[in-house]
């Protein structure tokens, strides 16, 4: 018989995905099961694969093989090897794809027991299957009582569960109807948040409406942001930021590594609220994201009170110690006891014992919130990063945290989970968004954008799994929150065409498209022209051809053309 251990008798099944439907179940699905019946197992000398089924638009298949090996006793062992291959005749380099779920080999008996091991790997060119090698001994496969063979058959049985491949030919824009962000190699951060204001359609729609008439293009960043929208918003492929890091004077990589979420995000709005000053857009930024908190100082003994009314673009929030978002705003208002040597001076009232604390007045209709997940820890000098459970929710109600029971509840809707993955040291983020905010997510990992469910986008990012199969990546969790106002919901992600961009951005953004064109053709034929050894009547034609391009894309510009480049 089997050893029990090797037998799975309740297996939990995988999280199945209930978010798509059926014309979502395509080559491009993101989780299939399928079954592999080999025949004359008996005679079964060479390796075997079954037929492909199509995950995330890759072939994957089951690979079965008969191991001959020599136990520690020198005794001849042979043994069922069964693996999980995917995109194994791909011979490109650079492909990836991170997938698992589990195999199992079926018992056909009523009775009987199916043998199940799970999987789950980062597949790449240099290891394109992943399984066991010994996946049930000989003996134990061909044993009558376990039912495994029958008429010389065995069926086998994958289920397999994958994230969007990098590396290989991927339609984002096929799949989801989104493209993604390039990553200059140390910008994932700024791609993420790119894209959760992109999604902010209210703001999108007042960036377009910025005047940038004028404005030098290297140095501008509201045209460059003008630009990466509008680019974002029909290009059919990933998008270029190298314009918009120039525009903050960004031009080396360390300068891309100095910055985090966090300050990116506040150093952008900071500049685009100054550029929409004086403009038909003016306040849009206040009015989508600043909210107002009261600092107080109550004295305990003597009647005597400070208050300060402060605004604020994003909530910190403290991860250490606390179980869920819910807990972290309760200790945010918690007071803090001013006493001893730490007494609060009172003017008049001299030194008293005083509580400290703060009352949020209002919460802003899009509210960022930033998880602690990196502090300063004084025994190892040092800053670490807190990968403890965290949890947090689709929908929660922030009424309980402000002084006074607003008119409107604080009801919030979850609109973006970023996420870290890695360490203080360095790491790896992306995005989830529900970008209609009707529960439907999906994942941006810079240029490759992918159908996700909701459990990929919230539960599986709470931390604290360090070895869970689902996290291609160790220390995954979630960095920063971003929670619209649900009476909100309508107006900030109300639709946004090309009708709502300026004419004149238009003209400006595809007079540069045609310059870029324009140039490229000019240095592929250039390169061609150098590099291949023709006549020179050949040279004469290519320079002819690039001078009538040239000519050409110069009276599109002059007319005014409505070319879209897209």
């Amino acid at each position: 018989m089997i050893e029990a251990s090797s037998v799975d008798n309740a297996t939990a099944p995988l999280p199945i995905n209930h978010d798509f439907t059926p014309q979502d179940e395509d080559m491009a699905r993101s989780e299939a099961t399928f079954r592999f019946i080999v025949q004359n197992v008996s005679e079964l000398k060479e390796q075997v694969l079954s037929p492909a089924c199509y995950v995330r638009c890759l072939p994957w298949k089951i690979l079965v093989l008969v191991r001959n090996t020599t136990r520690n006793d020198h005794q001849p062992h042979k043994a069922l090897g069964v693996f999980l291959q995917c995109n194994g005749e791909c011979s490109s380099p650079g492909w990836s794809c991170y997938g698992l779920g589990e195999l199992k080999l079926l018992s056909y008996k009523p009775e009987g027991t199916h043998l199940c091991r799970k999987i789950h790997h980062m597949y790449h060119c240099k290891e394109d299957d992943w399984g066991f090698a010994h996946f049930i001994s000989w003996d134990d496969l061909m044993n009558p009582d376990n039912g495994f063979v029958k008429n010389d058959s065995i069926t086998l049985e994958a289920h397999v569960i994958a994230e969007a491949p990098h590396g290989v030919s991927w339609d984002s824009k096929k799949h989801t109807g989104y493209v993604g962000l390039k990553n200059q190699g140390a910008t994932c951060y700024m791609n993420s948040l790119l894209q959760t204001l992109f999604f902010t359609n209210v703001l999108r729609k007042a960036v377009y409406k910025i005047p940038t008439v004028g404005d030098d293009s290297s140095r501008s960043v509201a045209f460059a942001l003008q630009r990466v929208f509008y680019d974002l918003q029909f290009s059919e492929k990933p998008v270029a930021t190298k314009k918009l890091t120039k525009s903050f004077g960004w031009e080396t990589l360390d300068s891309f590594m100095q910055h985090d979420v966090q300050e990116f995000l506040r150093v952008l709005l900071d500049k685009l609220e100054n550029k929409m000053k004086g403009t038909l857009v003016e306040g849009t930024v206040p009015k989508l994201f600043e909210g107002k908190m009261t600092s107080f100082i109550k004295c305990k003994n003597v009647n005597c009170t400070s208050t300060r009314v402060e605004t604020f673009y994003d909530i910190q929030l403290s991860v250490k110690g606390k179980n869920n978002i819910y807990e972290s705003f309760k200790d945010y208002i918690s007071t803090e006891l001013l006493d001893g040597d730490n007494k609060y001076d009172a003017g008049e009232h001299g030194l008293q014992e005083a509580e400290k604390g703060v009352r949020f007045d209002v919460f802003p209709p899009v509210l960022h919130l930033h998880l602690l997940r990196f502090q300063y820890d004084p025994q190892r000098d040092a800053s670490v990063k807190f990968n403890d459970r965290f949890e947090f929710y689709e929908e929660i109600n922030l009424d309980p945290y402000l002084q006074e029971v607003p008119s409107t509840p604080s009801h919030y809707t979850l609109h973006a989970v970023l996420v870290h993955s890695g360490d203080n040291h360095g790491g790896h983020y992306v995005v989830f968004i529900n970008p209609k905010g009707d529960g439907k997510w999906c994942k941006f990992d810079d240029d490759v954008v992918s159908r996700c469910t909701k459990q990929e986008a919230i539960e599986y990012n709470y931390g604290g799994k360090e070895d869970a199969p689902h996290m291609a990546r160790k220390a995954t969790s979630a960095y920063m929150l971003i929670y619209i106002q649900t009476t909100q919901l309508k107006y900030v992600l109300q639709d946004a065409s090309e009708s709502d961009i300026p004419p004149d951005l238009c003209d400006r953004i595809n007079e540069e498209m045609r310059y870029e064109m324009v140039r490229t053709c000019g240095g592929k034929i250039k390169c061609k022209k150098f590099k291949s050894d023709t006549s020179v009547s050949s040279a004469k034609r290519y320079i002819k051809i690039f001078s009538a391009l040239k000519h050409f894309f110069t009276l599109q510009a002059v007319g005014g053309s409505k070319y879209k480049g897209r």
